[in-house]
């Protein structure tokens, strides 16, 4: 795979934005042919995309790849082609009292910004890089994507397949290391997308600080899962272990640590124990249906989290034990850490990978002041039936979104907005959040046929005074 220059990245750029300026409104008709051909795309290579992923994590369930990555990427596009006629239409708004009465007119036009960049991680590599594109396109936007050097494989494909179904000026793909990423977040671009780590994507924000570029960050963070007194503990132990192991928990919305109530432990961790067991009956290490950890470097990265956890006094209990992988991938059972300590590694940094935290509490006040003392995280998971305690946390924690009595669905729904919030990211996307995100909503004002400024021109004289006057009585 062949890295981009900066010097073919900023000639490209330079094409699309020549392309914007010549063609700067895409009709309705030319957007939906776009999404079409992503769609087309993804369908028709499905399996080599599947296979792709498979070989950049040295195992990966094909399943996952079908449902989460081709799957997720052909419903957020499919569901932006069939409402993006509605999401174009300007929107009226009222005038300023009482120039709608002579006849003055105001609305929101929605405007392409002109070319987007589009920087995506190794998680899930094919999703989101599409997931946000659909808002690209149906914003009726060009796009330029960087994706991972973790997922060569992956990324090297993508480029072969985007290059074969648009114009270079429509859609392109760059690959490339750490230093054409760092050169990719320097463009000019009209608008900048990172989905990765909150410490990356502190240099792509000062990267595009220089040329001004607005950005969407999507990061992630230490995301809670508050366990309430009236939780279904079963319940609450199958739906965490689900996302937990899910791509082995390389997930930015993954739970990073669960809030217990105190003198649960046991019954938690018999309930995942029995959770995994029942989603991998052959065991995790041996199942095609888990995923491998990327690459060597972040497996010795969650080892070392678990063994500092270990040495400075937490129990750690291995949800698998007995399995031991023949793979060379580097399969690595999920554990939970009970009774972590704040100093430790694992509560420091988001983990991304299948080690789960659980720590406990006495009351829910004491639960909400240690999220709240923490980063805003990406996420908040509430498991429980008190309707009270539920609006509690929705109402005193902040966190980018919120799932209740599950973990992970609203980043499922088209019509919710995903995003973070301070250092689990800014900006949002998904359906219409997604469309206004890549569009510039312009105002316009369209003046009456009287000539409503007169009295406002000098001189002035007493009919203006009185018309102050007016307009600022108490």
């Amino acid at each position: 795979m062949t890295s981009a220059s900066t010097g073919s990245m900023s000639a490209i750029l330079e094409r699309q934005k020549s392309a914007n300026i010549r063609e700067p409104y895409p009709s309705a008709e030319q957007r939906i042919e776009r999404l079409d051909k992503s769609i087309d795309l993804l369908l028709t290579h499905s399996d080599a995309l599947c296979d792709a992923m498979r070989d950049d994590f040295g195992h990966r369930s094909l399943d996952v790849s079908l449902a989460f990555d081709v799957g997720g990427s052909v419903d957020a596009l499919r569901h932006a082609r069939k409402h993006l006629r509605r999401w174009m239409r300007p929107e009226k708004r009222s005038p300023q009292f009482p120039l709608g009465l002579f006849g003055a007119k105001a609305r929101v036009r929605y405007q392409p910004k002109g070319v987007v960049g589009i920087i995506s991680p190794w998680n899930f590599p094919v999703n989101l890089a599409f997931a946000p594109l659909a808002g690209v396109l149906a914003a009726g936007n060009r796009a330029m994507i960087k994706p991972s050097e973790f997922t060569e494989h992956t990324s090297g494909l993508m480029a072969d397949l985007i290059s074969q179904y648009y114009e270079e000026d429509e859609i392109a793909v760059v690959t490339g290391g750490p230093e054409v990423g760092a050169a990719f977040s320097g463009l000019a671009f009209d608008h900048l997308v990172f989905t990765g780590a909150t410490s990356v994507a502190r240099h792509v924000m000062r990267a595009a600080a220089e040329n001004l570029v607005p950005l969407t960050l999507e990061l992630g963070g230490k995301s809670p899962v508050i366990v309430g007194h009236s939780a279904d503990i079963q319940k609450v132990a199958l739906r965490t272990m689900t996302c937990k192991t899910l791509n082995a928990g390389q997930i930015c919305l993954a739970p990073d640590y669960v809030l217990l109530p105190e003198g649960k432990e046991d019954d938690f961790a018999a309930a995942a124990k029995s959770a995994v067991e029942t989603m991998y009956p052959s065991g995790v290490t041996q199942s095609d249906d888990y995923t491998a950890v990327i690459n060597e470097r972040h497996y010795t990265r969650l080892q070392d989290c678990a063994e500092d956890a270990r040495n400075k006094g937490a129990k750690i209990v291995d949800l698998d034990p007995g399995n031991t992988s023949t793979s060379s991938a580097y399969r690595m059972s999920p554990a939970l850490v009970l009774d972590p300590k704040d100093d430790m590694q694992i509560m420091q940094d988001e983990i991304f990978g299948p080690l789960l935290p659980v720590k406990t509490y006495s009351n829910i006040e004491q639960a909400i002041a240690y999220i709240n003392a923490r980063p805003r995280p990406l996420a908040v998971y509430y498991f429980g039936d008190d309707t009270a305690e539920e609006d509690r946390i929705l109402t005193e924690t902040v966190s980018g979104g919120a799932t209740i009595n599950d973990v992970l669905f609203h980043i499922a729904q088209e019509d919710l907005p995903f995003g973070g919030i301070g250092p689990s990211g800014m900006g949002c996307y998904h359906g219409k959040d997604g469309f206004n995100e890549f569009s510039h909503r312009k105002a316009v004002y369209t003046q009456t046929k009287a000539d409503l400024m007169s009295v406002l021109r000098p001189p002035y004289g007493e009919k203006f005074r009185k018309l102050m006057g007016s307009r600022l009585k108490h």
